[in-house]
């Protein structure tokens, strides 16, 4: 499957894609980083890996004009597939609807609690005690499409932030191309706001569903395979 990344800052969840990529991991075919950060860090990745990139500053341009002209460069790539790591501005109504449920986000909060651009700050300042991150579908409301994948982190009383973060990208880093690999292999079937986990060829349907042992299964629903 082709996919377009979009990205706005230093793209660790963009390196982490390309790097199972490369390994035969990730089942998708990068044509194109688009950026609204001519500085960011996820441009050197896609660079280093020949991924061709489409960068422009967004400052000074209206939002349905910047977000038409990806929408041009991505439809020119032929990409079946829209990827959010880490894209930190909203996408127009007409961005969203021209890729209406093939459009992919992560966001570092466990959905609906903590939407908007301050996830994990804003869990951390709430003292919760659990805190995570969630793949979900792009609508048109921010941080409200259907959920496909949730990870749960603790969050302990001593925390800074950069330490809750990098507890959240870890699982970032896992679940949101685990997302990616089963939207590619379509095994994700969204009616509504359920999204259901089609079982992979030759398993059964119960397997979707069961904890994985090695991250536990009060952390990850559904359970990871393959990452």
């Amino acid at each position: 499957m082709r996919a377009a990344f979009l990205a706005s800052g230093a793209g660790s969840n963009l390196q982490v894609m390309l790097e199972h990529v490369a390994a035969g991991r990730l089942p998708v075919t990068p044509v194109l980083v688009l950026s609204n950060n001519p500085q960011a860090g996820a441009l050197e990745h896609a660079r280093r890996h020949g991924v061709p990139v489409w960068c422009k500053d967004h400052r000074g341009i209206k939002r349905e004009e910047f977000d038409a002209e990806m929408v041009g460069a991505i439809r020119a790539a032929g990409a079946q597939v829209v990827v959010l790591a880490g894209y930190m501005r909203i996408l127009s109504r007409e961005f969203i609807q021209a890729f209406s449920g093939g459009i992919l986000n992560i966001h570092p909060a466990v959905l609906p609690s903590f939407a908007g651009a301050a996830g994990g700050p804003d869990a951390l300042n709430y003292q919760v005690r659990i805190s995570g991150c969630t793949v979900h579908f792009v609508s048109e409301e921010p941080d409200a499409g259907p959920v496909i994948i949730q990870a749960a982190v603790p969050v302990c009383a001593a925390d800074s932030l950069d330490e809750l973060m990098s507890r959240i990208h870890a699982m970032e880093h896992r679940i949101f191309p685990q997302a990616v690999r089963w939207f590619a292999e379509g095994r994700l079937k969204a009616e509504g706001r359920k999204v259901t986990l089609l079982p992979a060829p030759g398993k059964s349907a119960a397997l979707a569903s069961v904890g994985n042992s090695a991250v536990g299964p009060w952390l990850v629903s559904p359970a990871l395979e393959d990452f």
